[in-house]
């Protein structure tokens, strides 16, 4: 399935360049396969959340690990997975240096979006939605255009803006609801 070059003697070579790009297509692509097999799954009656998962982090701050699904991240999650592997593809032949690098950022990116559009706890999504500015600032910083340095920095200052509002936001609303829960801070009449 990875293709080998041939040396002049017609033996198969090893090339871990080509590896490391088949495996990494793979692996969106399998990816991809599993958000579509949740899509068909997914009972669109039902307006709970679904395949739902739960794990208490910090109980005496009442912080757990909660994600699901619902009929509005469902496509954001199937979306995400069809686009990492098109972006591997588009980037296959531009990309010449620290490839393995690349490909890595590329799905750790896609892990933490996913995990951004299935958190059910409010401190859960902040962590996911800065964790995915890691790799977005060494992909724009390392195999950006000309300017890519000073493109990383705008990118990460504003992102460091938006990123304190949402957190002052966040202890607001976790001050307020004194949950972190997103369903139940859903539920709670704001004034």
């Amino acid at each position: 399935l990875i293709p080998y070059k041939k040396d002049h003697e017609g033996k198969a070579l090893k090339n871990p360049i080509t590896n490391i790009k088949m495996v990494s297509l793979w692996t969106s692509i399998m990816t991809f396969l599993m958000t579509l097999l949740l899509s068909f799954k997914f009972n669109y009656n039902e307006k709970q959340y679904q395949f739902s998962e739960f794990s208490e982090w910090v109980p005496s701050l009442g912080i757990v690990y909660r994600v699901g699904l619902d009929g509005l991240s469902l496509p954001f999650v199937v979306l995400t997975a069809f686009l990492v592997p098109v972006c591997i593809l588009c980037s296959w032949n531009t990309i010449q240096h620290k490839i393995k690098e690349f490909m890595i950022s590329f799905l750790i990116l896609e892990a933490f979006i996913i995990g951004m559009f299935s958190a059910l706890d409010i401190v859960v999504f902040y962590i996911f939605f800065e964790a995915v500015l890691i790799p977005m600032f060494l992909i724009i910083g390392i195999w950006g255009g000309v300017e890519r340095i000073y493109a990383s920095f705008k990118f990460f200052l504003y992102t460091l803006l938006g990123s304190v509002l949402m957190l002052i936001a966040i202890i607001y609303i976790i001050g307020v609801t004194e949950t972190s829960d997103l369903v139940k801070v859903l539920d709670y009449n704001f004034s």
